[in-house]
C-alpha cells in the first residue's frame, strides 16, 4: 500500500474510530439505563425533590387526561414505577382513585384541609401533594401519596447519567489516543522502514561498497527512489572506474611517451657525441650520422605530431569540416598519392571501391588510411608485404575493409588494438614497431564520424580492420 493510501485511511479512520466507539458505549449505556427501568421497579421517591419531580411529571399528564374520559393510563405507569397512589375529587366526590394506600394518607388528607393552593405535606416518610385542575369550568381536587422508598429514584438515574457521560467522554480520549497510536505506526513505521533501507544504503556506498544494491520490492512512493539509487550506484561505480581507468590510462600514457621519445634521443645524443668526438672520420661516415640523426628527429616529430593529434581530439579541439563527398574517390585519391612511396618501402596497396557518397571530414578519412597502412609497414616482416583496401555500401552506409598478411595479432590482444600506447610488442623494445597513437587516432576519428571500428586476427594470416560509416 502507498504512503498516499495510508494517510487517506488513516485519515478516515481517525474519526471514524473514535465515533463509532463513542456511539457504542453510548448505546450500552443508555441500554442498560433502559433495561433496568424498565425491568425493575421504574424510578422510585428517596426524598422530596424527587417526590416533587414524580407530582410535576403526574400533574402534566392530569392536565391532559381529565375531562376527556381518559383511562389514565399514561399516569398509572408513573404511579407504578414509583410506588405513588392517586385520588381525584370533584363536589366531595371521589371520580378516580389509583394506588395501595396506607395508614398515614387519612392523617394527611385531613391536614390538606388546611392547605392553600397547591401544596405538599409530609408525614412519618409518607407525603401527599395536593394541587388543583380546573377543565370545561369543572374544579378538580388532585391528591398524590407516595413514600421515600423505591429501587431507583431521580438522583440515581442524575448519577446514572453523569457516569454515562463520564465513560462517554473517556471512551473518547482512549479511542482517540489508541486510534492515533495505532495510525502513526501504520503509516509511519513503513516510512521509517523505507528510509531505514535508503539509510544503509548511503553507508554502503559511503564506505566503499559500490556494488551494493537496494532490494525494494514494494509498490509505494519509495520504490522509484529505490531505483534511482541504484541507478546512481551503477553511474557512480562507472564514474569511479573510467576515473581509475583514466588515471590508469594516464600513467601508461607518461610511461609511453618517456619511452617512445627517449629512444630516438638516446640514438641523436649518441652520434652527435660520436660526431664531436671524431668517431666519424670520413665524409661518408660523417653523412651516414646526419642521416641517422634526420631520420631520428623525424622519428620524434613524428611521435609528436601524432600526440599532438590524439590530444587535440581528445579535448574536442580538433577543428572539424564534415561535407558531403565521394568517398571512393578521396580514398582512392589519398591511396594514389602513397601507393609508389608505399612500394618502394615495401608494401603493395591493392584498392577496390564502390560509389559511396556521405558526409564525412576529408581530413579525418586521409589520417586513417596513412596511419593504417604505416601500421601495416611497420609491423609486417616479409621482404615485400600487401595491404587490400575494400570499400562497399551498405544498407546504412558504407563498410571500408583494411587487410594485410603480416604477422597478424593475438587473440588476447585484440580488445586493446585501438587503446591509447597499446602496441603488438608488449616490451617496447622494438622504436620501429610505432608510437601506439596511430590506431587510437583512427578509432577517435572513425567515432567522431559516428562510426564504428572493429579488428580481427589469425595470428599467421595478418589483420583485418573494419570501419563502418553511416551514410
Amino acid at each position: 500500500m502507498t504512503v498516499k493510501k495510508r494517510l487517506f485511511w488513516s485519515n478516515i479512520l481517525m474519526i471514524a474510530v473514535p465515533v463509532i466507539s463513542t456511539v457504542l458505549i453510548g448505546m450500552v449505556c443508555i441500554g442498560l439505563i433502559w433495561l433496568s427501568l424498565i425491568g425493575g421497579a421504574g424510578l422510585g421517591i428517596e426524598n422530596q425533590e424527587d417526590f416533587d419531580h414524580a407530582c410535576m411529571a403526574i400533574s402534566e399528564k392530569l392536565e391532559y387526561d381529565i375531562g376527556r374520559n381518559s383511562d389514565f393510563s399514561s399516569v398509572k405507569s408513573i404511579l407504578d414505577s414509583n410506588h405513588m397512589a392517586l385520588r381525584i375529587v370533584s363536589d366531595g366526590e371521589t371520580i378516580f382513585a389509583y394506588g395501595a394506600g396506607e395508614a398515614a394518607d387519612e392523617a394527611l388528607l385531613s391536614a390538606a384541609g388546611l392547605l392553600d393552593g397547591p401544596s405538599t405535606i409530609t408525614l412519618n416518610g409518607r407525603s401527599l401533594y395536593v394541587g388543583t385542575e380546573r377543565v370545561n369550568g369543572v374544579d378538580y381536587a388532585i391528591f398524590l401519596f407516595g413514600s421515600y422508598h423505591g429501587r431507583q429514584t431521580y438522583s440515581d438515574l442524575k448519577v446514572a447519567l453523569t457516569l454515562s457521560a463520564i465513560a462517554i467522554l473517556f471512551a473518547i480520549f482512549v479511542s482517540i489516543l489508541l486510534t492515533n497510536r495505532f495510525l502513526t505506526r501504520f503509516v509511519f513505521q513503513h516510512i521509517e522502514g523505507a528510509l531505514d533501507i535508503l539509510a544503509g544504503g548511503v553507508h554502503e556506498i559511503r564506505d566503499g561498497n559500490l556494488e551494493y544494491r537496494i532490494a525494494y520490492d514494494r509498490k509505494d512512493e519509495f520504490l522509484p527512489v529505490c531505483e534511482d539509487f541504484n541507478e546512481m550506484a551503477v553511474r557512480l561505480k562507472s564514474s569511479v572506474d573510467g576515473m581509475q581507468r583514466q588515471e590508469l590510462s594516464r600513467k601508461e600514457l607518461i610511461a609511453g611517451i618517456s619511452h617512445d621519445l627517449r629512444s630516438p634521443l638516446t640514438s641523436i645524443q649518441a652520434y652527435v657525441e660520436g660526431l664531436l668526438d671524431g668517431v666519424a672520420r670520413t665524409p661518408e661516415a660523417q653523412k651516414r650520422y646526419l642521416e641517422t640523426i634526420k631520420g631520428k628527429a623525424e622519428d620524434l616529430a613524428r611521435i609528436i605530431s601524432q600526440l599532438f593529434l590524439f590530444s587535440k581530439m581528445d579535448l574536442g579541439e580538433n577543428p572539424e569540416n564534415f561535407r558531403t563527398l565521394q568517398l571512393d574517390e578521396t580514398i582512392t585519391e589519398t591511396v594514389s598519392a602513397l601507393q609508389e612511396e608505399y612500394r618502394e618501402r615495401g608494401l603493395d596497396i591493392h584498392m577496390e571501391s564502390e560509389q559511396v557518397e556521405l558526409c564525412a571530414d576529408p581530413v579525418y578519412l586521409h589520417r586513417i588510411v596513412t596511419n593504417i597502412l604505416e601500421n601495416s609497414l611497420k609491423y609486417k616482416e616479409k621482404e615485400s608485404g600487401n595491404v587490400w583496401i575494400c570499400l562497399k555500401r551498405t544498407a546504412a552506409g558504407c563498410r571500408l575493409t583494411f587487410a594485410d598478411d603480416g604477422p597478424g595479432v593475438a587473440k588476447e590482444a585484440l580488445p586493446h588494438l585501438f587503446e591509447v600506447f597499446y602496441r603488438g610488442d608488449l616490451s617496447r623494445q622494438n622504436p620501429g614497431g610505432g608510437s601506439g597513437l596511430g590506431l587510437a587516432i583512427v578509432a577517435g576519428a572513425v567515432k567522431r564520424m559516428g562510426g564504428t571500428i572493429q579488428a580481427w586476427s589469425n595470428e599467421s594470416e595478418g589483420l583485418c580492420i573494419c570501419i563502418d560509416l553511416p551514410v
